[in-house]
């Protein structure tokens, strides 16, 4: 069987900004790097469902990185990429600061239950007061709620049950087992390549990989 190939390519924009990882599919990791497995049990698919590359974020929502990616690069690509059906996004939740960015992360699947996840998700990101400030609290959660019009009894009913609870651990899970390791971190791929960007790079390392891919 072939095996895998990792290819570090520097990408040079004035200095060295960041690193590809080009990953080849093989019988020993297809569990794995299953596009299917790749983007099942995350969170609706922003964009066309069947536009030829997908973006899968792994986010936290105190992350720094993640809030700046969300304020700037992911706006241009929503524009120019999501919104005209060449590119898809779905965000895995990876919470690395602590139980507030686990809470954090039931809450927008609650939202889903309200077809409002991305509308949810959207507000954490609006509302984005630093990494392990305590902005994340249960209260701030309802107001969050209420700026997105969700029915707050369906909503507290489910984070009380904590509904989601084990979705999320078993997210985190997966995106060890997988090789994220910090956030945010993207694996963009299309069905017969995946490339992973660690980090908020700019603009033109997520253009150069589409061109790649």
């Amino acid at each position: 069987m072939t095996k895998i190939y990792l290819l570090a390519i520097p990408v040079v924009i004035g200095v060295i900004t960041g690193m590809f990882m080009v990953f080849s599919e093989t019988e020993n990791d297809s569990k794995l790097f299953t596009v299917a497995k790749l983007i099942n049990d995350g969170s609706p698919i922003m964009g066309q469902p069947n536009a030829p590359i997908t973006i899968l974020e792994w986010g936290d929502y105190q992350c720094t990185f993640c809030y700046k990616f969300h304020e700037n690069t992911l706006n241009i690509i929503h524009e120019n990429f999501i919104k005209t059906g060449k590119v898809k996004l779905v965000f895995k939740d990876f919470p690395l600061n602590g139980p507030d960015s686990f809470l954090a992360a039931e809450a927008a699947y609650c939202a889903d239950d309200q077809a409002k996840y991305w509308q949810y998700h959207d507000e954490l990101y609006k509302n984005w007061g630093g990494e392990r400030t305590g902005w994340i609290t249960r209260e701030s959660l309802d107001r969050f709620a209420v700026s997105t019009n969700l029915d707050l009894n369906e909503f507290n009913n489910c984070l009380d049950e904590k509904k989601y609870q084990d979705k999320v651990i078993a997210l985190h899970e997966f995106g060890k087992e997988i090789g994220i390791d910090a956030t945010p971190s993207f694996l963009i791929f299309n069905d017969q390549k995946i490339i992973k960007i660690r980090g908020n790079q700019p603009l033109e390392v997520f253009l150069k990989t589409f061109d790649e891919l």
